[in-house]
């Protein structure tokens, strides 16, 4: 059933932009906001129910917007005016099109491996919601595992973060929870950690990635905790020659990352 949305006073307009402004919100009512169709499309193949889906006509046709639904889902669909779609669009190219969907459950429990010995990235207290998205780009690109944030700063469904990260935020396994407790699954599964940091580390080329293996980063301007680098197996560095001891996250962790997949032949 398609309605149509004039007023930017609208409780549905004020709905989606408490959702795309407020964590607590998008947690306490387990949804979030999605624009572009390249996003919807790729969240509907990662199994993200839409609640209700806003289009501007003069940007995208009514067949369009059904294209993107599958036909099993009852989705609410609702044309909206330009002053509307103004106010609720968060980038200038987002298609005319935007949705509700439901968020998962992003816990260690539900992680499901793809081989036996998985390969996954953790991030520690990950604050911007540029770098996480980075972050995802770089594990959509391997075909890592999963994504693990400990003691998350930001939630997966930041607009921010499904913005910069280009949709991959529905191509990944994802989970979070805090630092202990990230540890404590590690362990139960095996599989080895290796924390990017400054002391009592080896280069990246020489350590053995191809069992199951954790690649662990911090944030550029405080590292890991002490709590990782007492139950990393081994603390790993990426050489440099230049006047500074750090790089972007995203980029250590890419650099990390395509090291292991090499020695695994990129399988």
């Amino acid at each position: 059933m398609q309605n149509y949305i004039s007023s930017t006073q609208n409780s549905r307009v004020k709905e989606i932009i408490q959702l795309k402004e407020k964590s607590r919100i998008r947690k306490k009512k387990g949804e979030f906001v999605v624009e572009g169709q390249r996003e919807i499309s790729l969240a509907m193949s990662g199994g993200y129910e839409i609640k209700s889906i806003y289009f501007y006509k003069n940007i995208i046709s009514l067949e369009e917007v059904n294209s993107l639904i599958n036909e099993e889902n009852s989705v609410q669909i609702f044309e909206i005016s330009k002053e509307v779609y103004e106010k609720v669009a968060y980038r200038e190219t987002t298609e005319g099109v935007l949705a509700i969907l439901k968020t998962k459950e992003n816990t260690l429990q539900n992680i499901q491996f793809k081989s036996k010995n998985p390969l996954i990235l953790i991030g520690e207290g990950i604050e911007k919601p540029g770098n996480i998205g980075a972050l995802l780009r770089t594990a959509d690109a391997s075909n890592l595992d999963a994504v693990i944030i400990a003691n998350p700063k930001a939630d997966f469904y930041n607009p921010n973060v499904i913005r910069s990260s280009v949709g991959c935020v529905f191509t990944n396994q994802l989970a979070s929870g805090t630092t202990e407790e990230v540890i404590s699954w590690l362990k139960e599964n095996n599989i080895q950690i290796n924390c990017a940091a400054l002391t009592a580390s080896k280069p990246y080329h020489e350590i053995d990635f191809t069992g199951g293996t954790a690649i662990v980063v911090g944030t550029e301007a405080t590292g890991l905790t002490d709590e990782w680098l007492e139950n990393s197996t081994q603390n790993i560095i990426i050489p440099m020659q230049g006047k500074i001891d750090s790089m972007n996250v995203s980029v250590a962790a890419a650099i990390v990352i395509f090291e292991a997949k090499r020695q695994r032949n990129f399988k």
